[in-house]
């Protein structure tokens, strides 16, 4: 942390856990009472929600804008924090999934300015911490103060290509931390030795590898991109971090008829009886998400060339797009999407 984001953590900064996702829950369990107010950037990670739910707190939404290169708007904060009764968490993930943005320090530096000294805790989910491409990746622990308001998460799923180890960590102040490790010894007990090792060796010796893995994920995203926007309807931001394409296909679903949902479901089963792509639509993230569609360029290179083929012609078979919809009306448009 220190080497790498400028981070001033000492060991008694840091919990280990099974990957990053089960400290949403923590974080949730440690700062969130029923009738507390949370905030989520929208598009959002779908585990943010049930989590904040599952300990009665209230969800306010602040929806990320592509004409913002879908950074957080330190005004929504503000809005957040004079507006919610109860306002007590705040969720960021940057870099961001689904739509692939980063956050930049600016962006940082005004939101913790806002929430500094105040009893609102700050998560900021960062498991592609090594996946930004334009730019650099800041983390709002290395604000001043916000190592005692923030928990900052972390996996070795995607730095480290690490899938189904389920090794990651978190980062805050000792309090928090120890309060954490407790939670996590009285639930799960610990994350097996076997992988802790496995971790500890990436983290020893694979900064080499990890390198070159995170520059072929970059170069599979751009030829993703620079395909889709091939696609007349498509409109795809240029790619600032993480592997997945996050394109605007209102034009293509207000045409269509269909929601963006509907057009990935499309993809993978209504256009071809042998063949099909495999994405989701925007609305598996929130509402926000509606007329996009999440691409992940972790597949082969052919593979994601015969995919923007198949899409370019599939939203030409208007004639298979209309039975689709006909055969699954819920998925049929009842409101275009703004374009």
């Amino acid at each position: 942390m220190r080497r790498e984001h400028g981070i001033d953590a000492k060991p008694e900064n840091v919990v280990v856990g099974p990957g990053a996702k089960v400290f949403e829950l923590l974080f949730c369990e440690a700062f969130i009472n029923p009738g507390d107010d949370a905030l989520i950037f929208s598009p959002y990670f779908p585990t943010y929600i049930p989590n904040i739910q599952r300990r009665g707190g209230r969800i306010w939404t602040s929806d990320l804008k592509q004409s913002n290169a879908f950074r957080p708007e330190p005004a929504e904060v503000e809005r957040f924090l004079k507006t919610a009764p109860r306002p007590k968490a705040i969720f960021l993930n940057s870099p961001h999934n689904p739509t692939g943005s980063v956050a930049e320090e600016a962006d940082l530096k005004a939101i913790t300015d806002l929430i500094r000294g105040k009893d609102v805790a700050l998560l900021s989910d960062e498991p592609y911490d090594q996946m930004v491409w334009q730019g650099k990746h800041h983390s709002p622990l290395v604000q001043p103060g916000m190592m005692d308001q923030c928990v900052a998460a972390y996996t070795f799923s995607k730095s480290y290509s690490m899938s189904g180890w389920r090794a990651g960590f978190a980062v805050s102040s000792k309090p928090i931390i120890d309060r954490m490790g407790l939670l996590l010894n009285t639930s799960l007990s610990c994350v097996s030795p076997i992988v802790q090792l496995a971790a500890a060796a990436a983290l020893d010796n694979d900064e080499k590898p990890r390198g070159e893995q995170m520059r072929a994920f970059r170069d599979k995203l751009f030829m993703l991109i620079a395909g889709l926007n091939t696609i007349p309807g498509f409109k795809c931001l240029e790619p600032r971090s993480t592997f997945y394409a996050f394109p605007n296909v209102a034009e293509v679903c207000n045409r269509l008829q269909i929601t963006s949902h509907g057009l990935a479901l499309y993809f993978l089963e209504g256009a071809d009886e042998k063949f099909g792509v495999a994405c989701l639509g925007g609305e598996c993230f929130g509402p926000a998400g509606g007329g996009f569609l999440r691409f992940s360029c972790a597949e082969p290179d052919d593979k994601l060339q015969a995919a923007v083929a198949f899409v370019k012609q599939a939203i030409t078979q208007t004639d298979k797009v209309a039975a689709y919809v006909a055969a699954h009306p819920e998925h049929k448009l009842a409101t275009p999407y703004a374009t």
